[in-house]
């Protein structure tokens, strides 16, 4: 009996060990968090090195330096989030809503900036915010906490929608307030996408979006002929290339002269004066024009990749918060680059609208980030409930080849 004893106990000593070492192991959704992580530090170096190539020779290094401190403020953003954990913060998105509307009650009264009312200034010169900005992770925040709570008044009934969708729409109008058409579509489309993965019947869904579709062009028409003008002169580029189309004009001119493999670091043409906004909504115009084609493709890979890896944490989640705010979150930045994409190549019509992670802008550098930040989170609290149970599984097999 002594003897038998003497000789499990090396036996159960290794086993230990071994448990020790997979243990140490990352999951599969930990390591997708670090390849996200190297994307977004990839794109956030490519849009410095371009924001310097594009501003270098108008405004100097003070655009340069007010972004990398809005990128170091967003980076402690995100790990803080990924040291707190998500599903301690998303219980206060109720919160972040209410103050996202008196911040965009704020920028109503605040000096306007282009004829939008968009910004409210920070004093000491750094930048301006922009809530409408803050308004996107609030939205998705408070939806992907909100609806798992409430499923079966929300799977009953439609009623169970509609303080969220009330709520909502008073955040979305207050943007519309503000004169910034763009991100009030984009934040509507992310809702829809979240109450779409949420589980809503689609009896639901399809008629606001229709509705949405056939009514805007005649409110637009409307509201606003010369409004209408614009957003339409995307049709007809060239048309309208010395009037409300000349920065798409301009826009095609630089792609069109960067041809595959561009005309050259800072070597562009058009950022000096004559494309506007060239270092943040067009700031991939120049891209085209200095880097060609081929950086175009491999930067629209990189917003791929990140969007199938977001997607890829987000189905793992092990819970539904964890799921829905995933979803949203890879909607909001995937939906935000492919309108870049589509307005400075005239696919869709010109729209404010940053190229993520790479545009000039302090509010959207940090919402982004925190979006990172979040996915980020999602997958460490997947990994470790996955190594706890994979830990588990191991001790049982160990106890039951020592019995």
């Amino acid at each position: 009996m002594d003897n038998s004893k003497v000789r499990r106990l090396p036996n159960i000593t290794r086993s230990k060990n071994r448990t020790h070492k997979v243990t140490k192991n990352y999951s599969p959704p930990q390591k997708t968090g670090f390849v996200i992580i190297f994307i977004v530090l990839a794109l956030i170096m490519f849009g410095l090195i371009m924001l310097y190539s594009t501003t270098s020779g108008t405004v100097g290094a003070s655009l340069l330096i007010k972004q990398v401190v809005w990128i170091f403020f967003g980076i402690i953003c995100a790990t803080l989030i990924n040291f707190i954990g998500y599903k301690r913060i998303i219980p206060y998105s109720k919160y972040l809503v209410y103050l996202t509307a008196m911040l965009l009650v704020a920028a109503r009264f605040s000096r306007p900036i282009n004829g939008a009312y968009r910004w409210i200034q920070i004093p000491g010169g750094i930048g301006n915010i922009q809530p409408s900005e803050l308004a996107k992770i609030a939205i998705v925040m408070f939806l992907a906490y909100y609806i798992p709570r409430h499923q079966r008044q929300i799977a009953a009934s439609i009623k169970g929608i509609i303080y969220p969708t009330f709520l909502c729409l008073i955040i979305l109008g207050l943007i519309l307030l503000g004169k910034d058409l763009g991100t009030t579509i984009l934040i509507a489309a992310v809702i829809w996408f979240i109450y779409f993965v949420a589980g809503i019947k689609l009896r639901y869904l399809i008629p606001i979006p229709t509705a949405a579709i056939i009514a805007i062009p005649f409110i637009l028409k409307a509201y606003s002929r010369v409004r209408w003008a614009r957003i339409t002169s995307f049709l007809s580029p060239e048309v309208y290339q010395a009037t409300i189309g000349y920065q798409l004009w301009l826009s095609l001119l630089a792609l069109g002269s960067g041809s595959w493999t561009g005309l050259g670091f800072a070597k562009s043409r058009m950022k000096a004066e004559y494309l506007p906004e060239a270092h943040t909504d067009f700031i991939l115009s120049i891209v085209g024009e200095e880097l060609g084609y081929i950086a175009l493709i491999i930067l629209i890979f990189l917003y791929v990749l990140f969007l199938v890896l977001s997607i890829y944490i987000s189905v793992k989640a092990k819970d539904k918060e964890g799921m829905l705010l995933g979803f949203g979150i890879s909607a909001m930045i995937a939906l935000q680059a492919i309108i870049n994409i589509g307005v400075i190549s005239g696919a869709f019509p010109t729209k404010g609208m940053p190229a993520p992670f790479i545009s000039y802008g302090g509010s959207n550098i940090v919402v982004c980030l925190i979006g990172a930040g979040f996915l980020i989170s999602i997958s460490n609290y997947t990994g470790k409930l996955i190594g706890k149970k994979h830990e588990g599984s191991k001790f049982k097999k160990v106890e039951k080849s020592n019995a």
